[in-house]
């Protein structure tokens, strides 16, 4: 039975990814019909698309109670999201950002990471307790400044289409809107199985090595849930659509903070363990190495190849430090 599971694992992953993006293709076809521009369609569609995998692993391990997986999992998303995907990138091809994602996109991330750190521990600090965790009250919280986020994303859409630009090129397939629907449909339907095989997979891999679920979530659940924005940052990078694949990156991580872990708080209150208050330091300062690194270099606002280098030899120390804790 365990050999099953371990396999079930491992496919689910492939589902995770042909999920998200059955559900992407079939909600951009929609999109497309209704005339929709490509620059929307960019900031949520394939933004919440590529969040999918994370998103709904989250609901079902916090929905089963294994909420080590579900904190793991958005903690080591976001910290393999900026220093190892952007990392690979920038070292395909150095990567340009503009203006906005550096003054008001990653530091938006880095504030949204700083909540997180702020409200998992307020127990801690501001009521005699002795555990932390994220409440509904939280996630209520953490929602409200999601909607906050979206109002801008919108805002600046409406801004950039009044100036005509539209520069986010995507490859939009046209499907008849029954077979959207079904697309549609279908991609949720994998996503499910695949989120139920990777949880169960998790849950049993830590019991078998004797690890907590959280280095498991941190670490296989986390870069298994990242695989589609490592797919679409590599691809932005090597044609050269910088801002895309920063933009990317960046949307996903306020995404999986503000909305991921607000609705899985939402569904069970979160503890934290203190220990993890380790990772959330690693996932605030990664925000803050690619904000620090827009003013470094021959170039301000490039990430160049040598510092996405460095990126990825941070992200191996990290990786070598969970090991060592279990």
């Amino acid at each position: 039975m365990a050999v099953l599971t371990y396999v079930l694992f491992i496919i689910g992953f492939a589902f995770l990814i042909k999920g998200a993006d059955f559900l992407i293709n079939g909600a951009s076809a929609i999109a497309r019909k209704l005339h929709v521009s490509n620059l929307i369609i960019g900031l949520t569609i394939v933004a919440f698309g590529t969040s999918a995998p994370e998103l709904i692993v989250n609901i079902l391990a916090s929905a089963q109670g294994n909420t080590q997986i579900a904190i793991g999992n958005i903690l080591g998303s976001n910290i393999f999201n900026i220093l190892v995907i952007l990392g690979i990138s920038s070292i395909i091809f150095p990567l340009v950002v503009t203006k906005d994602t550096v003054w008001k996109e990653i530091p938006f991330c880095l504030c949204a990471t700083l909540l997180l750190a702020i409200l998992a521990n307020d127990t801690l600090f501001f009521v005699e307790s002795t555990t932390a965790g994220l409440s509904r009250i939280d996630a209520l919280i953490f929602l409200i400044f999601f909607i906050i986020f979206l109002y801008y994303v919108f805002k600046n859409a409406k801004k950039q289409r009044k100036e005509n630009i539209d520069q986010v090129q995507l490859e939009i397939k046209q499907y008849s809107m029954s077979k959207s629907i079904f697309l549609i449909i279908l991609g949720l339907v994998i996503l499910n199985l695949g989120a139920k095989w990777v949880v169960d997979g998790a849950v049993e891999l830590a019991s078998f090595f004797g690890v907590s679920q959280s280095l498991i979530g941190l670490t296989i659940v986390a870069v298994g849930t990242s695989l589609p924005e490592l797919m679409t940052s590599a691809v932005a990078a090597h044609k050269k659509n910088a801002d895309l694949a920063v933009g990317n990156i960046v949307g996903s991580n306020i995404f999986n903070i503000l909305l991921i872990l607000g609705i899985s708080a939402m569904i069970r209150p979160l503890p934290f363990h203190v220990a993890s208050n380790i990772d959330i330091g690693v996932a605030i300062l990664a925000p803050l190495l690619l904000f620090v690194a827009m003013f470094t270099g021959r170039r301000k606002h490039v990430l160049e190849r040598w510092e996405g280098l460095i990126f990825l030899i941070v992200y191996v120390g990290y990786l070598s430090f969970l090991i060592a804790r279990g």
